[in-house]
């Protein structure tokens, strides 16, 4: 079997059309509501675990801050339903897409600086140049500052990126070699059989703690411009 090792990173068309745009709305409506004044067990659980991470988040910013909490928290919750969407079988990942990550995370960054600039000024241009810095350093350290400042979105972006595409190739591998295996020797099909299984738990894992982290990095850099 010739597949393309990254076909399932390939934005979906339907009809010529793209569907990418369906897929990302498409996490949002699985995340149930209830219009009862009781709820049952599941929307329960999920409020908690609502609380429970905006707390966290909220915990180190002030008042202006904490603005931001039902924002962070609708990002952390696509972001997941999004990475944990794309491990079922022959479906597709938007966070595997460098430019999606990307559209998420330079316009989170922008408000937090242009409001950081706009409300401490001086405290964010006093990020730029560490006090006590020898005067002939000044010129470069303003410099590397500058870019540690412009490279943040990217690092971001390509973080989520590459954790998520790893995970998902790595799995693509060894289920292939499950396949190719499964006519060849049974008892080393289902050694690799199990490494899958322990393997698809992780990536599970690595889904919710990849949406947190890049949660939590938006959540940081907030925190440093309010």
């Amino acid at each position: 079997m010739n597949e393309n090792l990254f076909a399932s990173f390939i934005a979906p068309t339907i009809l010529g059309l793209p569907a990418a745009v369906l897929i990302i709305l498409f996490p949002p409506l699985l995340i149930p509501t209830s219009k009862y004044l009781i709820n049952n067990r599941l929307i329960t659980t999920q409020q908690w675990l609502i609380k429970l991470t905006s707390k966290q988040m909220m915990a180190m910013h002030n008042t202006k801050g904490r603005t931001w909490s039902l924002m962070l928290v609708s990002l952390i919750i696509f972001t997941a339903t999004t990475n944990l969407l794309g491990l079922l079988p022959h479906s597709f990942t938007p966070t595997t897409q460098l430019s999606m990550n990307l559209a998420m995370a330079i316009p989170l960054w922008a408000g937090a600086v242009i409001m950081g600039f706009r409300s401490k000024i001086k405290n964010a241009l006093a990020h730029f140049l560490p006090q006590g810095t020898p005067t002939p350093l000044i010129p470069m350290l303003v410099i590397i500052e500058t870019i540690s400042l412009l490279i943040q979105p990217m690092a971001l972006a390509v973080r989520l990126t590459a954790n998520i595409t790893a995970g998902h190739l790595l799995m693509h591998l060894i289920g292939s070699a499950t396949l190719a295996m499964s006519t060849i020797n049974l008892p080393s099909t289902l050694i690799i059989f199990t490494i899958l299984i322990l393997l698809t738990i992780l990536e599970i894992a690595v889904a919710l703690i990849q949406a947190y982290v890049f949660t939590l990095l938006v959540s940081l850099y907030l925190h440093d411009n309010t």
